[in-house]
């Protein structure tokens, strides 16, 4: 498993939990799954899954009432590994960050909180109970299905980067320059690029993550996404690395973005 500072898990808070499963199995080519009640808060939790594979690729939950009430939307949320949740949660404290949830036990899965970065956007601490005896098989990093690629919508660039780095030792990359948009700067963790980070668009009303999915063909892909009711938003085009992207808005108002090695 990949060590502290990487994102381990990626999960849609959605309000209709049946058509969110149907449009990213038709997108992407996820199975899914019921896991029964698997979260904090005894919730039914299902997994997406790529065909062939025991382990899920993501995970999915409904949005209570009392969410709702609370301001949540329908998003995807990233998990970061940690060592210890305690510490780490403090430590977000301490960095100007928020906390939205205390450490919290999901029984035989793991320990989490929910925290926020000192401009607002979401994510997990997460610390899993590792099941005993060997790993299963896990698909290859880049095949479909798979998370390619992790990506902040900064409020104030410098100072995101500044508290991740304080909080998981994330070091700069490649910096890219992208004219009146800023500078998108990728991030690395154990030497490794784990992902990006660039100011929000002015329009965009709150900074967030977004998480790129790998499908087979991006624009194949995208013609998915339209006649399942999607909306494509930015894309397709190129990107460094040889890749194809393309980000989007799924039918609940989840914002997602896909990523592809050819057009």
């Amino acid at each position: 498993m990949a060590g502290e500072g990487n994102f381990i898990w990626h999960e849609l808070m959605t309000t209709d939990t049946a058509s969110a499963a149907a449009f990213y199995s038709a997108v992407v080519g996820w199975a899914t799954e019921k896991a029964g009640n698997t979260t904090a808060g005894g919730l039914d939790y299902t997994l997406f899954k790529i065909p062939g594979f025991e382990m899920g690729s993501a995970g999915m939950m409904a949005l209570t009432p009392q969410m709702q009430a609370g301001g949540a939307r329908p998003a995807w949320i990233g998990y970061v590994l940690v060592d210890s949740v305690e510490a780490k949660t403090a430590e977000v404290l301490r960095l100007g960050g928020a906390v939205h949830m205390g450490p919290t036990d999901i029984a035989g899965i793991g320990r989490f909180s929910v925290v926020a970065d000192p401009h607002g956007a979401t994510f997990y601490l997460f610390k899993p109970i590792m099941p005993e005896g060997p790993m299963p098989d896990m698909p290859k990093p880049g095949s479909p299905g798979t998370f390619g690629w992790n990506e902040l919508n900064a409020g104030n660039l410098d100072e995101a980067f500044d508290f991740y780095a304080g909080l998981f030792g994330w070091t700069k990359s490649m910096a890219v320059p992208m004219g009146e948009l800023g500078v998108y700067q990728v991030f690395a963790g154990e030497g490794k690029d784990i992902g990006g980070m660039m100011k929000k668009p002015d329009q965009v009303p709150m900074p967030f993550w977004n998480f790129y999915i790998t499908v087979d063909a991006i624009d194949a892909a995208v013609e998915r996404v339209k006649a399942h009711g999607g909306t494509i938003t930015n894309g397709p085009h190129p990107v460094p690395g040889d890749a194809w992207i393309a980000e989007g808005i799924d039918l609940q108002g989840a914002v997602f973005a896909l990523t592809a090695g050819k057009r």
